[in-house]
Protein backbone atom coordinates (compact mmCIF):
# COMPACT_ATOMS: atom_id res chain seq x y z
CA UNK A 1 0.00 0.00 0.00
CA UNK A 2 1.16 3.57 -1.18
CA UNK A 3 -0.65 6.75 0.04
CA UNK A 4 -1.44 7.49 -3.30
CA UNK A 5 -3.90 4.62 -2.54
CA UNK A 6 -4.74 5.72 0.54
CA UNK A 7 -5.97 8.91 -0.26
CA UNK A 8 -7.79 7.75 -3.05
CA UNK A 9 -9.60 5.21 -1.32
CA UNK A 10 -10.63 7.99 1.21
CA UNK A 11 -11.76 10.05 -1.75
CA UNK A 12 -13.83 7.25 -3.25
CA UNK A 13 -15.57 7.11 0.31
CA UNK A 14 -16.12 10.92 0.80
CA UNK A 15 -17.83 10.79 -2.93
CA UNK A 16 -19.63 7.52 -3.48
CA UNK A 17 -18.57 7.92 -6.45
CA UNK A 18 -15.28 6.65 -8.36
CA UNK A 19 -15.56 9.22 -11.39
CA UNK A 20 -16.33 11.62 -8.89
CA UNK A 21 -13.11 10.45 -6.59
CA UNK A 22 -10.87 10.22 -9.80
CA UNK A 23 -11.96 13.96 -10.65
CA UNK A 24 -10.66 15.11 -7.23
CA UNK A 25 -7.68 13.03 -7.28
CA UNK A 26 -6.31 14.32 -10.89
CA UNK A 27 -7.02 10.35 -12.11
CA UNK A 28 -9.28 8.61 -14.30
CA UNK A 29 -11.91 6.17 -13.42
CA UNK A 30 -10.39 3.13 -14.87
CA UNK A 31 -6.90 4.25 -12.76
CA UNK A 32 -8.82 4.63 -9.14
CA UNK A 33 -10.42 1.32 -9.56
CA UNK A 34 -7.06 0.11 -9.89
CA UNK A 35 -6.11 1.39 -6.93
CA UNK A 36 -8.56 0.11 -5.32
CA UNK A 37 -8.10 -3.34 -6.67
CA UNK A 38 -4.82 -3.05 -5.34
CA UNK A 39 -5.78 -1.88 -2.13
CA UNK A 40 -8.27 -4.78 -1.73
CA UNK A 41 -5.88 -7.74 -3.19
CA UNK A 42 -3.40 -6.40 -0.25
CA UNK A 43 -5.91 -6.96 2.26
CA UNK A 44 -7.75 -10.04 1.19
CA UNK A 45 -11.62 -8.63 1.07
CA UNK A 46 -13.68 -6.07 -0.71
CA UNK A 47 -13.26 -2.25 1.25
CA UNK A 48 -15.97 -0.91 -1.05
CA UNK A 49 -19.84 -1.86 -2.43
CA UNK A 50 -20.07 -1.22 -6.14
CA UNK A 51 -23.51 -2.83 -6.53
CA UNK A 52 -25.91 -0.01 -6.09
CA UNK A 53 -25.94 3.76 -7.70
CA UNK A 54 -23.48 4.82 -5.22
CA UNK A 55 -20.64 3.11 -4.08
CA UNK A 56 -20.34 2.20 0.11
CA UNK A 57 -18.13 1.08 2.43
CA UNK A 58 -18.18 -2.52 2.97
CA UNK A 59 -18.09 -3.89 6.52
CA UNK A 60 -14.17 -4.45 6.45
CA UNK A 61 -13.73 -1.15 4.71
CA UNK A 62 -15.55 0.47 7.60
CA UNK A 63 -12.33 -0.84 9.58
CA UNK A 64 -10.12 0.00 7.26
CA UNK A 65 -11.79 3.52 7.04
CA UNK A 66 -10.72 4.59 10.33
CA UNK A 67 -7.42 3.52 10.40
CA UNK A 68 -6.90 5.02 7.00
CA UNK A 69 -8.07 8.36 8.35
CA UNK A 70 -6.21 7.78 11.48
CA UNK A 71 -2.63 6.98 9.07
CA UNK A 72 -3.55 10.15 7.15
CA UNK A 73 -3.57 12.64 10.11
CA UNK A 74 -0.45 11.05 11.12
CA UNK A 75 1.62 11.84 7.81
CA UNK A 76 -0.33 15.31 7.75
CA UNK A 77 1.48 15.67 10.98
CA UNK A 78 4.50 14.32 10.04
CA UNK A 79 4.98 16.60 7.07
CA UNK A 80 4.15 20.04 9.28
CA UNK A 81 6.62 19.00 11.76
CA UNK A 82 9.67 18.72 9.01
CA UNK A 83 9.16 21.33 7.78
CA UNK A 84 8.75 23.08 10.56
CA UNK A 85 12.40 21.79 12.05
CA UNK A 86 13.70 25.01 10.75
CA UNK A 87 11.46 27.01 12.32
CA UNK A 88 10.89 29.16 9.55
CA UNK A 89 7.06 29.61 9.14
CA UNK A 90 6.11 27.79 5.36
CA UNK A 91 3.36 26.35 3.56
CA UNK A 92 -0.07 27.16 3.68
CA UNK A 93 -2.10 28.67 6.61
CA UNK A 94 -5.48 27.62 6.90
CA UNK A 95 -7.82 30.34 8.45
CA UNK A 96 -11.58 30.55 9.27
CA UNK A 97 -13.59 33.39 10.33
CA UNK A 98 -17.16 35.24 9.40
CA UNK A 99 -17.64 38.28 6.91
CA UNK A 100 -17.18 41.33 9.58
CA UNK A 101 -14.45 40.13 10.96
CA UNK A 102 -12.69 38.76 7.62
CA UNK A 103 -13.73 42.53 6.21
CA UNK A 104 -13.05 44.49 9.43
CA UNK A 105 -10.58 43.32 11.35
CA UNK A 106 -8.55 40.74 9.79
CA UNK A 107 -7.05 42.54 6.77
CA UNK A 108 -4.82 44.43 9.10
CA UNK A 109 -3.39 41.20 10.85
CA UNK A 110 -2.59 39.56 7.55
CA UNK A 111 -1.05 42.68 6.07
CA UNK A 112 1.32 42.16 9.51
CA UNK A 113 1.79 38.67 8.89
CA UNK A 114 2.31 38.75 4.93
CA UNK A 115 5.35 41.69 5.81
CA UNK A 116 6.85 39.13 8.37
CA UNK A 117 6.22 35.70 6.78
CA UNK A 118 5.89 36.46 3.22
CA UNK A 119 6.94 32.19 2.46
CA UNK A 120 3.06 31.36 3.83
CA UNK A 121 0.26 31.50 2.00
CA UNK A 122 -2.63 32.09 3.05
CA UNK A 123 -6.23 30.70 2.32
CA UNK A 124 -9.22 32.24 3.94
CA UNK A 125 -12.46 30.11 4.74
CA UNK A 126 -15.02 32.68 4.88
CA UNK A 127 -18.61 31.45 6.82
CA UNK A 128 -20.17 31.81 9.98
CA UNK A 129 -19.35 30.67 13.17
CA UNK A 130 -20.88 27.41 13.38
CA UNK A 131 -19.56 26.55 10.14
CA UNK A 132 -16.11 27.35 11.32
CA UNK A 133 -16.63 25.04 14.27
CA UNK A 134 -17.20 22.31 12.29
CA UNK A 135 -14.03 22.73 10.06
CA UNK A 136 -12.35 23.11 12.91
CA UNK A 137 -13.27 20.08 14.52
CA UNK A 138 -13.04 17.95 11.15
CA UNK A 139 -9.47 19.40 10.99
CA UNK A 140 -10.42 21.56 7.96
CA UNK A 141 -8.43 24.66 8.96
CA UNK A 142 -6.06 25.89 11.13
CA UNK A 143 -7.41 28.31 13.57
CA UNK A 144 -10.69 30.63 13.31
CA UNK A 145 -11.79 33.44 14.40
CA UNK A 146 -15.02 32.86 16.06
CA UNK A 147 -18.05 35.13 17.96
CA UNK A 148 -18.16 34.19 21.24
CA UNK A 149 -19.69 31.94 23.31
CA UNK A 150 -18.65 28.73 21.69
CA UNK A 151 -19.03 25.04 22.89
CA UNK A 152 -16.91 22.52 21.49
CA UNK A 153 -14.83 20.16 23.81
CA UNK A 154 -12.18 19.56 20.97
CA UNK A 155 -11.60 22.97 21.04
CA UNK A 156 -9.04 25.63 22.83
CA UNK A 157 -10.78 29.05 22.66
CA UNK A 158 -9.27 32.53 24.05
CA UNK A 159 -11.26 35.45 23.72
CA UNK A 160 -8.72 37.96 21.62
CA UNK A 161 -11.04 40.97 21.98
CA UNK A 162 -14.65 42.81 22.82
CA UNK A 163 -16.29 45.27 20.63
CA UNK A 164 -19.74 47.24 22.17
CA UNK A 165 -22.66 47.13 20.11
CA UNK A 166 -23.42 50.89 19.62
CA UNK A 167 -26.22 52.81 17.59
CA UNK A 168 -24.79 53.65 14.29
CA UNK A 169 -26.42 56.92 12.02
CA UNK A 170 -25.86 59.53 9.52
CA UNK A 171 -24.90 62.95 10.67
CA UNK A 172 -28.41 64.03 9.50
CA UNK A 173 -30.50 61.64 11.92
CA UNK A 174 -31.82 63.96 15.05
CA UNK A 175 -29.92 61.16 17.39
CA UNK A 176 -26.32 61.93 15.89
CA UNK A 177 -26.37 65.38 18.34
CA UNK A 178 -27.38 62.53 21.42
CA UNK A 179 -23.77 61.34 23.37
CA UNK A 180 -26.69 58.28 24.56
CA UNK A 181 -29.60 57.28 23.55
CA UNK A 182 -32.42 54.95 24.83
CA UNK A 183 -33.65 52.09 23.43
CA UNK A 184 -37.23 53.76 23.09
CA UNK A 185 -35.34 56.43 20.92
CA UNK A 186 -34.25 53.89 18.70
CA UNK A 187 -37.63 51.99 17.76
CA UNK A 188 -39.11 55.55 16.49
CA UNK A 189 -36.88 54.85 13.78
CA UNK A 190 -36.81 52.85 10.88
CA UNK A 191 -34.26 50.27 11.32
CA UNK A 192 -31.84 48.48 8.76
CA UNK A 193 -31.14 45.16 10.54
CA UNK A 194 -28.97 42.40 9.20
CA UNK A 195 -31.00 39.05 7.78
CA UNK A 196 -28.82 36.84 9.78
CA UNK A 197 -25.78 35.78 12.20
CA UNK A 198 -24.42 37.01 15.35
CA UNK A 199 -25.62 40.62 15.87
CA UNK A 200 -28.79 39.69 14.42
CA UNK A 201 -29.42 37.30 17.32
CA UNK A 202 -28.40 40.20 19.87
CA UNK A 203 -30.56 42.48 18.54
CA UNK A 204 -33.82 40.03 18.40
CA UNK A 205 -32.74 39.96 22.17
CA UNK A 206 -32.96 43.49 22.87
CA UNK A 207 -35.72 44.56 20.89
CA UNK A 208 -37.91 41.82 22.09
CA UNK A 209 -40.34 43.45 24.33
CA UNK A 210 -40.45 46.09 21.43
CA UNK A 211 -41.85 43.85 18.90
CA UNK A 212 -45.01 46.11 18.52
CA UNK A 213 -43.47 49.36 18.08
CA UNK A 214 -40.59 48.36 15.94
CA UNK A 215 -40.23 50.04 12.27
CA UNK A 216 -37.95 47.49 10.22
CA UNK A 217 -37.36 49.22 7.39
CA UNK A 218 -34.81 46.13 5.30
CA UNK A 219 -33.31 43.64 6.15
CA UNK A 220 -30.33 43.54 4.74
CA UNK A 221 -27.34 40.49 3.67
CA UNK A 222 -24.21 42.38 4.18
CA UNK A 223 -22.74 44.84 6.98
CA UNK A 224 -21.13 46.50 3.63
CA UNK A 225 -25.16 47.41 2.87
CA UNK A 226 -26.05 48.36 6.43
CA UNK A 227 -23.58 51.14 6.17
CA UNK A 228 -24.03 52.76 3.24
CA UNK A 229 -27.70 52.99 3.57
CA UNK A 230 -27.40 54.10 6.91
CA UNK A 231 -24.80 56.98 5.66
CA UNK A 232 -27.75 57.93 3.03
CA UNK A 233 -30.10 57.91 5.90
CA UNK A 234 -32.22 55.80 5.08
CA UNK A 235 -32.59 54.46 8.44
CA UNK A 236 -30.68 53.50 11.38
CA UNK A 237 -28.81 50.28 12.62
CA UNK A 238 -26.63 48.52 15.30
CA UNK A 239 -22.74 47.76 14.89
CA UNK A 240 -20.06 46.59 16.57
CA UNK A 241 -17.70 50.07 16.91
CA UNK A 242 -14.70 48.86 15.34
CA UNK A 243 -16.55 48.01 11.91
CA UNK A 244 -17.57 51.31 11.51
CA UNK A 245 -14.42 52.60 12.40
CA UNK A 246 -13.98 54.15 8.90
CA UNK A 247 -16.96 55.40 8.44
CA UNK A 248 -16.49 57.62 11.44
CA UNK A 249 -13.41 59.02 10.49
CA UNK A 250 -14.48 60.31 6.70
CA UNK A 251 -18.26 61.58 8.77
CA UNK A 252 -20.27 59.45 6.89
CA UNK A 253 -22.10 57.98 9.94
CA UNK A 254 -21.93 58.66 13.74
CA UNK A 255 -21.72 55.85 16.92
CA UNK A 256 -23.84 56.78 19.15
CA UNK A 257 -24.31 54.92 22.70
CA UNK A 258 -26.98 52.74 24.12
CA UNK A 259 -27.91 54.41 27.64
CA UNK A 260 -28.48 51.37 30.16
CA UNK A 261 -27.51 48.66 27.18
CA UNK A 262 -24.38 47.30 27.66
CA UNK A 263 -24.02 44.35 24.70
CA UNK A 264 -21.13 43.14 23.65
CA UNK A 265 -19.36 41.05 20.63
CA UNK A 266 -16.48 39.13 21.74
CA UNK A 267 -14.33 37.50 19.22
CA UNK A 268 -12.05 34.67 20.40
CA UNK A 269 -9.24 32.53 18.98
CA UNK A 270 -10.00 29.34 18.34
CA UNK A 271 -7.22 26.18 17.26
CA UNK A 272 -8.12 22.52 18.47
CA UNK A 273 -6.85 20.99 21.53
CA UNK A 274 -5.38 17.85 20.19
CA UNK A 275 -3.19 19.11 17.16
CA UNK A 276 0.47 19.89 16.85
CA UNK A 277 0.49 23.57 15.76
CA UNK A 278 3.12 24.35 12.61
CA UNK A 279 4.93 26.85 12.80
CA UNK A 280 2.80 28.89 10.16
CA UNK A 281 -0.44 28.62 13.00
CA UNK A 282 2.22 29.69 15.78
CA UNK A 283 3.27 32.75 14.36
CA UNK A 284 -0.23 33.80 13.45
CA UNK A 285 -1.21 33.45 16.49
CA UNK A 286 1.22 35.71 17.94
CA UNK A 287 0.43 38.43 15.35
CA UNK A 288 -3.53 38.18 16.18
CA UNK A 289 -2.75 38.90 19.74
CA UNK A 290 -0.25 41.41 19.46
CA UNK A 291 -2.76 42.99 16.95
CA UNK A 292 -5.62 42.61 19.29
CA UNK A 293 -3.23 44.34 22.29
CA UNK A 294 -2.53 47.25 20.53
CA UNK A 295 -6.38 47.89 19.66
CA UNK A 296 -7.25 47.67 23.32
CA UNK A 297 -4.62 50.07 24.23
CA UNK A 298 -5.70 52.26 21.57
CA UNK A 299 -9.18 52.10 22.32
CA UNK A 300 -8.17 52.44 25.93
CA UNK A 301 -6.55 55.96 25.28
CA UNK A 302 -9.34 57.72 23.24
CA UNK A 303 -11.81 56.66 26.08
CA UNK A 304 -9.09 58.86 28.52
Amino acid sequence: MDFDQLITFLEVARQGSFSRAGEKVFRSQSAVSAQIRQLEQEYGDRLLDRSGKTVKLTPAGQVFHDYALRMKKLRDESLVAVADHGHTPRGTLLVGANEATTLYVLPEVFGEYCRRYPDVQISIYRNFTYKIVEKLENNSLDVGVVSLPVQSPSLKIQTIYRDRLMLMVSPQNPLAKLKTAHISDVVKQPLLLPKTGHTRRLLDKMFREYNSELKVRMELPSLGMIKSFVAADLGISLISGSFARDEVQAGRVKLVELQGVEQWRELGLAFRRDRTLSVATKTFISVLRQFSDHLKKTEGSEKK
